[in-house]
């Protein structure tokens, strides 16, 4: 196989890359992927009947808008909205089978039946270009893999947000992006419009105040070419993170908790709030941190395995499948409802959360804590 000349790399670095990948099984096709970052292969790539499907890069954050816009973009920006669902890429690959991947390159059975129900042109757009790789977020609340509903969306919603090379990754430009989106009638996340650095700094704000009112994720800036990218986030979505965290207060490490504390002390600050709105902002957090782990605590108090609970909608078979590729990560499922609905198998389960279940447990149960 040619993959490192796909990869853009030398023969040599790729076979000391290869000792990252990981192998599995899809349907009988043997794959490999990669899942973390190693020097210049993004996690997520992908290994596959002799093709490559590159994997999405990190996308860096800004904590002061004024300042991080103008240092970070040269030019032109686009402005579009961060979805809270997850990133899937789709791709055509050499044995004729379009695929969905997720963030870490595992092939989901789901996600792929849900993309090629869901969007009609996808046949046309890798018949047309079967070089490209198409990059999106599946988002709404029948979801395996995230917890956020959306007030517009009843089951799952796609929106594109890149289109790629599928070998190196290189993107196209937005506005390419944007009219094969029109052609073969992808939805795309929402667009709120081109901006110098300047503009960008002094009408975002006004903008995250309106997606923060109605509990939207944020933001992600790209260049116009697509080849700079930088996210900044509401802080509804960082206190929903966290109320989520400590929902499963054992389950998620330091770092993902504090990070978000930082971004709500960095965003007072820029937003130059006065005390009653720092007063706000303070009791909001201290309610998504205390709340939920409260109600944890109780449940697991009276009996009940606590977990994350989601609900997902398709044939028989594609569920049987999701249910196995699940398990075989290593999760620990419930099924908590199993009915037909239209024609569909509607699956409600809980990914039970050990550490949080068993630490809370012990610590009822009175074992000491040593810090």
């Amino acid at each position: 196989m040619d993959y490192h000349r796909q990869l853009g790399i030398s023969r040599a670095q790729f076979e000391q890359a290869l000792e990252h990948f990981e192998q599995r099984t899809f349907r009988d096709l043997d794959y490999r992927y990669l899942p973390d970052y190693r020097s210049s292969l993004a996690r997520g790539t992908v290994l596959i009947a002799g093709d490559v499907v590159a994997g999405f890069p990190k996308i860096p954050r800004t904590l002061v808008l004024s300042e991080g816009v103008p240092r970070y973009f040269d030019g032109e920006l686009a402005v579009e909205e961060k979805l809270n669902g997850y990133n899937v890429r789709v791709a055509r690959v050499a044995d004729g089978r379009t695929l969905a991947f997720t963030r870490s390159g595992i092939v989901c059975p789901y996600t792929t039946h849900k993309v090629q129900a869901m969007l009609d042109g996808l046949g046309d757009f890798f018949d047309d270009h079967p070089d490209l790789q198409l990059c999106g977020e599946l988002y709404g609340p029948e979801n395996p893999y995230t917890v956020q509903d959306y007030p517009d969306v009843d089951s799952l919603a796609f929106a594109a947000f890149d289109i790629r090379a599928q070998g190196s990754g290189e993107p196209l430009p937005i506005a390419k992006r944007k009219d094969l989106c029109r052609q073969y009638d992808f939805p795309e996340v929402p667009f709120h419009g081109v901006y110098t650095p300047a503009e960008a700094a002094d009408a975002l704000p006004e903008l995250l105040d309106d997606l923060d009112a109605e509990g939207r994720e944020g933001i992600v800036m790209k260049s116009l070419d697509d080849t700079q990218h930088l996210k900044y986030t509401t802080s509804a979505a960082n206190q929903g993170d966290l109320a989520h965290a400590f929902d499963l207060p054992f389950d998620y490490g330091q770092d993902f908790l504090f990070r978000r504390i930082v971004r709500e002390g960095f965003q007072s600050v820029e937003w130059e709030e006065d005390d009653a709105a720092r007063a706000e902002r303070a009791r909001g957090l201290g309610e998504s941190i205390l709340l939920p782990m409260l109600d944890t605590i109780e449940r697991v108090q009276d009996g009940e395995t606590v977990g994350e609970e989601h609900t997902v909608r398709a044939p028989t078979d594609v569920i049987d499948d999701l249910l196995d590729h699940l398990a075989g990560m290593g999760l620990h499922l419930r099924i908590d409802e199993d009915r037909t609905e239209d024609g569909e198998r509607v699956v409600t389960f809980v990914k039970e959360t050990r550490a949080t279940n068993d630490k809370i447990d012990a610590y009822l149960d009175g074992q000491i804590v040593r810090e």
